[in-house]
Formats: C-alpha cells, sequence, structure tokens
C-alpha cells in the first residue's frame, strides 16, 4: 500500500511509520505531484484543499488528531472515502492534567491570589472543599470520559453530558436538552470537551452562560467553536469589575482562529487564561501505533470505527 502523510514534522512521522509498516510505501506530501496522486490512503493533519484533491483512488483517510472538523469542512473532501480519526492515543491523559490544573486555579483560589499579589495584598481565603465542588464535563467521548473520570477520582462531584444517553463509573451522566440545563445549574466549574458540529458550535452562548451559578468557571480545552465570544465577555464582564461579573474566570486553549490574533481582547482581560492549543499534544508512539493499526485494517477489510461526516465526529 501506498500512504501519503501530512503533518508538521511529515518526514518523523513517516520514518516511524514505515517501520511499522515495512511492505508499505510511505512518503510525505514534499513527494512529487505524480507520486502523491498515486497514494492509496491518507494521514493527515488538516491537509490543504489542493493537497486533499491529488490522490486519485484513495481507499481511506486517517485523521491525525481527534477533531475532524477541518477535515469534514473541506472542500476537495472526497465523498465516500472512510475517514478514521486518533481516538486518545494518549491526549486524554495530558488533557486530563490540564483540566485538573484548571478546576484547582478555581477552587484553592489562584486566580484570587494572583491579583493580590499584584495589589501587594496579604489575605487568605477559606479553602472550598471538593465535595462542594461539582465539576461538569460536557462531551463523553474516549477524551471527556477519561477526563471526567479522573476528575472524579481526585474526589471531585462530576457532572457529564452528552446527546445521547451514557454511563461512567462515579459520574452522574445527563444528556439531551433538559440534562443539559440541569447540569449547568449545578456546577462551578464547566469543562468543554464536544466536538465541532453544527450542534455544538456557539453551545455556550448568553442562554448556557446564565445558567451555571454566578462566579462559576470556564475551561475550554475542546473547541473554540464552542464558545460565543460575545457572549462570554458578556459574562466576564469589564476587567474593572472584579469579581462583581457572573464569570469568575476562564482558561482558553482553542480558538475559532488560531493562532489567537494580536487584537483579541482575550490577551489583556484579567479573568481569562490563554494557552496555546497545548492541552492535548499527540504523543508520537502511541498515535502511530494507532495510525498502523487503521491502516492494518483499511487493507484487511476489517471492521474499524469511522467518522460520521453528517454527525461531524
Amino acid at each position: 500500500m501506498k500512504v501519503l502523510v501530512h503533518i508538521d514534522e511529515a518526514d518523523a512521522w513517516r520514518d516511524a511509520l514505515a517501520e511499522r509498516l515495512p511492505d508499505a510505501e510511505v512518503f510525505t506530501s514534499a513527494a512529487p505531484a505524480e507520486k502523491r496522486r498515486q497514494a492509496d490512503y491518507l494521514a493527515a493533519w488538516k491537509p490543504t484543499a489542493d493537497l486533499l484533491a491529488e490522490p486519485s483512488h484513495l481507499k481511506g483517510i486517517v485523521n491525525l488528531g481527534a477533531g475532524v472538523d477541518a477535515l469534514l469542512g473541506n472542500p476537495s473532501l472526497p465523498a465516500g472515502v472512510p475517514i478514521v480519526k486518533l481516538r486518545d492515543a494518549g491526549m486524554a491523559e495530558l488533557i486530563g492534567d490540564y483540566v485538573r490544573y484548571g478546576v484547582l486555579h478555581f477552587q484553592r483560589d489562584f486566580d484570587r491570589y494572583r491579583r493580590q499579589q499584584h495589589q501587594r495584598q496579604w489575605r487568605e481565603h477559606v479553602v472550598s472543599d471538593k465535595v462542594d465542588w461539582p465539576v461538569g464535563v460536557l462531551g463523553l467521548g474516549a477524551i471527556g470520559a477519561k477526563v471526567a473520570t479522573m476528575i472524579a477520582a481526585d474526589g471531585f462531584p462530576v457532572h457529564g453530558w452528552s446527546r445521547s444517553p451514557k454511563s461512567l463509573d462515579g459520574v452522574t451522566c445527563h444528556h439531551g436538552e433538559e440534562g443539559l440545563d440541569s447540569l449547568l445549574g449545578q456546577v462551578r466549574t464547566l469543562v468543554l470537551l464536544l466536538p465541532d458540529t453544527s450542534a455544538t458550535r456557539h453551545i455556550i452562548n448568553s442562554r448556557t452562560l446564565a445558567r451555571l451559578p454566578a462566579g462559576a468557571s470556564l475551561i475550554n480545552p475542546g473547541r473554540g467553536t464552542l464558545i460565543s465570544e460575545a457572549a462570554l465577555f458578556a459574562a466576564l464582564g469589564k476587567p474593572e469589575d472584579g469579581e462583581q461579573s457572573h464569570l469568575r474566570g476562564a482558561i482558553l486553549d482553542a480558538f475559532p482562529e488560531e493562532p489567537l490574533p494580536e487584537s483579541s481582547p482575550f490577551w489583556a482581560h484579567p479573568r481569562v487564561w490563554v494557552t496555546p492549543h497545548m492541552a492535548g499534544p499527540t504523543p508520537l508512539g502511541a498515535a502511530l501505533d494507532q495510525v498502523a493499526d487503521a491502516l492494518r485494517a483499511f487493507e484487511t477489510g476489517k471492521p474499524q470505527e469511522t467518522v460520521d461526516p453528517a454527525a461531524g465526529y
């Protein structure tokens, strides 16, 4: 089989994948166009429309990440070609650590202590018990479920939400519109781990933010399109509003436009923490194992879980 690889550091991916698939011909998007057109499979992260249009007989695509919104939105995506994506591959543990930090950041008042430091103010706050700090996780796929169970293992009450009913040990699961409203009204920190679909875009808006208790916090290591930026700014209030705003603070790792433009007011807002989409970098070894397994499955006709373009994940 002939495998075309397109991603940052593609040479390293090509060499490591060739070791795992000694009978395959693996090459990168830097190869001549004639070779690219002969690819049987594409293993890629955010391929350009021109690149995606080149192979004339693709039998399968492996998306080198958990999010498929860029791929599904590519105008050159060939119809009917099965797509598989990375499902965790070690990312969930890293994202879980990011979320654990974020939850503790607010539960242990580090945001307040940072502001006090700038004011040279020495003041201790009473520690909120973990049992009194419910955490909500929107999205219970492979990564969301792992993150929810990690937070629950730390002693926090965890509420999870998905479109359809799910069950997770140690997690109170909600689903549907009523379930979302119920979850929002109970949590002090809300974590976003939903895919980018037509149903999830701007799921965090003025109505859903108003459902959160006053003083709640938000952590988004998921997709930037989940949040209405205008509604988030309104909930955060003006920088001078202090703790009078409805939302206490937000830790944001994903944005609709990346890199985040220098003009974005998120950079300067004192209750927003910006990170450059680094919550869940893909561990190369585990990801390559998954990619190799997926390509073998394509070749042998072995059933595997594929992306549903209509659902968006």
